[in-house]
């Protein structure tokens, strides 16, 4: 069995969508800005999706995937399906072997046999399986209706073959950000983690310790499109899934049937100013949480937002056990950004959690530490994020930004300046081609409040597919969570008739929260 460190490889966890109509009410979505409908042309016409000519060899995990995602049985049809591929490990360098790919299928018993599947990333922000999990248990059974959906788990995530550098204690100090036990976070302290967590994984990666970027995320999904023999893939990117999507394009560009980019990142900026929009996500929907937990006189009391803050300052003191502010921010953030549909019901759940612990209560809130740190918090997360990362900055400039941006956003700022120094030592990689041409219609779907990427790199990725020749339409919808498709409806329903027909929304359209 192939390994990656000292990991074996796992296979295992699948996800898929519930029955629900087949016809829908049309949405209504207002127009904002300057935005125009999108215009077509001969040479932007969406081409027919295949179905596999040789599929994967798929195995019903409903039961286990739903119970260790804690998602409940699910709705009546739904079929979870897992399975793996083999993919080079670096296809055009230098390190030779292969590793296994964690494939997630989720459809309905009544999707019809022969459909086209759709690919599904969410790339390093979390298994894609856990995306699709949650979208598979909401109400979005209309995007599997006529087609399946495929989760590819990103290398070294998920069902992936696992990285595990060792080196426990690093891992803590960065998750941390160098916090102990009455000891406040420090930038030399994260700093000199980082030259050590580095060390650890790309020694223990080496010869392939550069093939976990998104240029050879990009590869797997080829490979993928390979193993189907199909000529061209309908990919949903979402989240950093969504920059894969784009390498995609760009290496593959004939080989894209569907494009839909839902929450993307900036495509051209640096590390900080990425940190800094994320920050700023981070901030609108806390405050989003706050309005709605204040309405509904939860547990935090009628300031939620100072009730936060308050409870970040009792962790950098120390006084709320193993929990560093850090954790608790991350587990927040992770809280907000959840892909399940169920937002509005896990307000108090949150609330009582967070309360609990501001009472001394701290077991709850470390439990929810332990899931989100599992969650997001891995190995291969932390070499893919370091990897895809541009233009890190040492501790001096930590320390400037701690200072400015804790002024400016005063949850998260201070927080997110010192992640930064998380990758600070990890080697400089070249960031991933972007499009000069995308043969189709691009759908790129934005939330106003989103914890995991925030929204102000949106123009960025407009930009690129303006500059790369496309035919795009932007939806926003104006919640708080991440990603848009599994929590907006207006934009499922786009998505749906995107998919079938290469029909665009009109551009700078709003769907309601």
């Amino acid at each position: 069995m192939r390994r990656i460190g000292i990991v074996a490889i796992v296979l295992a966890v699948c996800t898929a969508c519930g029955a629900g109509p087949s016809i829908r009410p049309d949405v209504a979505v207002v127009e904002h800005g300057s935005g125009s409908a999108p215009t077509s042309d001969s040479t932007q016409q969406a081409p027919e999706l295949q179905p596999p000519t040789r599929d994967l060899a798929w195995s019903d995990c409903t039961a286990p995937t739903l119970t260790r995602l804690g998602l409940g049985a699910g709705p009546a049809g739904l079929v979870l399906e897992c399975a793996g591929y083999t993919a080079p490990i670096d296809p055009t360098g230098p390190a030779s072997g292969t590793i296994e790919v964690g494939a997630l299928r989720a459809r309905l018993a009544a999707t019809p046999a022969d459909a086209a599947p759709l690919v599904l990333s969410s790339g390093s922000d979390i298994a894609s399986a856990t995306t699709l999990a949650a979208l598979a248990v909401g109400p979005a059974a209309g995007l599997l209706e006529r087609h399946p959906i495929v989760a590819v788990d990103r290398r070294g995530t998920g069902s992936s073959t696992p990285i595990d550098c060792g080196r426990t204690f690093d891992r803590r100090a960065l998750a941390d950000l160098g916090q102990s036990a009455g000891t406040p976070a420090d930038a030399d302290r994260v700093a000199d983690a980082s030259r050590q967590a580095t060390t650890a994984c790309t020694d223990t990666l080496q010869p392939a310790a550069l093939a976990f970027d998104t240029a050879h995320a990009a590869e797997d999904l080829e490979q993928l499109r390979r193993t189907w023999q199909v000529d061209r893939l309908g990919l949903i990117g979402t989240g950093n899934g969504a920059s894969i999507a784009l390498a995609y394009a760009a290496r593959f560009p004939d080989r894209v049937g569907r494009l839909v980019l839902d929450s993307p990142p900036a495509t051209t900026a640096n590390s900080p100013t990425v940190a800094e929009q994320r920050v700023q996500g981070q901030e609108a929907a806390l405050a989003a949480f706050a309005r709605r937990c204040a309405a509904l006189d939860c547990s935090l009391g009628p300031d939620p937002s100072a009730a936060v803050i308050a409870l970040r300052d009792k962790a950098a003191s120390g006084d709320l056990g193993t929990v560093s502010a850090s954790a608790l921010l991350t587990t927040i953030t992770a809280f907000l950004g959840s892909p399940r549909s169920d937002q509005p019901d896990r307000v108090r759940e949150l609330s009582d959690v967070l309360a609990g612990a501001g009472r001394g209560e701290v077991a709850p809130l470390s439990g929810l530490v332990a899931t989100t740190d599992a969650a997001v918090g891995t190995d291969g997360q932390f070499v893919a994020r370091c990897s895809d990362g541009q233009q890190w900055p040492g501790p001096g400039r930590a320390r400037e930004l701690q200072t400015e941006w804790g002024a400016r956003y005063p949850t998260f700022g201070s927080d997110a300046a010192l992640e930064l120094l998380r990758c600070s030592a990890w080697p400089t990689m070249p960031p991933p081609a972007l499009p000069s041409s995308v043969p189709v219609p691009v759908l790129v779907l934005s939330g106003a409040a989103d914890p995991i990427v925030g929204n102000a790199g949106l123009p960025t990725v407009t930009g690129t597919l303006t500059s790369a020749g496309a035919t795009w339409s932007g939806l926003t919808w104006e919640g708080y969570g991440h990603p848009v498709t599994t929590h907006s409806d207006c934009a499922r329903q786009f998505l749906s008739r995107y998919v079938e027909s290469g029909a665009l929304p009109p551009n700078a359209g709003m769907c309601p929260a």
